[in-house]
């Protein structure tokens, strides 16, 4: 039986490869920038991504999919932010693939936007084997998760662009060994960039959007607000 389910998981695997080149290029055409969001459940994904889509809309025109086993309420949370926001109920399923975003987008104009995220079910294992068509894989932790983290689940960190320490007003309270945390990151990715943010200060997700900036300058990329009538596209 085990090669028999090895099998299959390599089948699966295969055709959410195929699907997300697919996505990857559907994206590429419209011009589409897209940050896939990964955590364990409670790490504040939600309220972070909640923080950027607020900030990043006022040059940007975004977009999000968010992904839960059940309920819409990160959808109706998010939509405060003024974004478009569209949720995608996973049922018994632990992650998001290609094909339930490519079906979640069936009906959007991706010409229409800049940036889309795409926050997945909270879960550091399952994700980690699904390409979704991203430009960018972002692992977020909180300080209240532990630092050894990333050595609990290695490949997610391996497979991200950039570490997000979340909840950081918390890490003198519980003692957060901050030094411990980059390390066990590195560990496992070596030159990994990790910033921390929190939603409670006023400027607490700075380094995040420097970061993204820096991204999006790398792809010559000019927000809405001061792009001439032609779009640019990423290469």
């Amino acid at each position: 039986m085990v090669p028999r389910i090895v099998e299959v998981r390599k089948n699966i695997l295969k055709k959410n490869d195929a699907l997300a080149a697919e996505l990857r290029e559907r994206f590429r055409r419209a011009g589409v920038f897209v940050v896939s969001l990964v955590s364990s459940p409670g790490a504040g994904k939600t309220a972070f991504l909640e923080v950027t889509l607020r900030h990043l809309r006022e040059r940007w025109r975004v977009g999000a999919l968010v992904g839960d086993l059940a309920t819409d309420n990160d959808a109706r949370r998010l939509v405060r932010s003024g974004a478009d926001v569209q949720q995608i109920t996973t049922g018994t399923v632990c992650h998001l693939d290609a094909d339930m975003v490519g079906r979640a987008l069936e009906k959007w104009d991706l010409d229409a936007y800049d940036l889309l995220f795409i926050e997945n079910v909270g879960n550091l294992v399952c994700p980690a084997s699904y390409d979704l068509g991203e430009n960018l894989r972002v692992v977020l932790m909180s300080v209240t998760e532990g630092e050894d983290k990333p050595l609990k689940y290695p490949t997610i960190f391996n497979t991200a662009d950039l570490a997000v320490i979340t909840k950081a007003d918390l890490a003198d309270a519980v003692e957060f060994r901050r030094d411990d945390a980059y390390a066990n990151v590195r560990s496992v990715h070596p030159g990994i960039r990790v910033v921390e943010t929190s939603t409670r200060w006023a400027d607490g997700l700075a380094p995040w959007f420097r970061q993204l900036e820096q991204w999006l300058a790398t792809e010559v990329r000019t927000p809405t607000a001061v792009r001439s009538t032609s779009r640019a596209t990423l290469p």
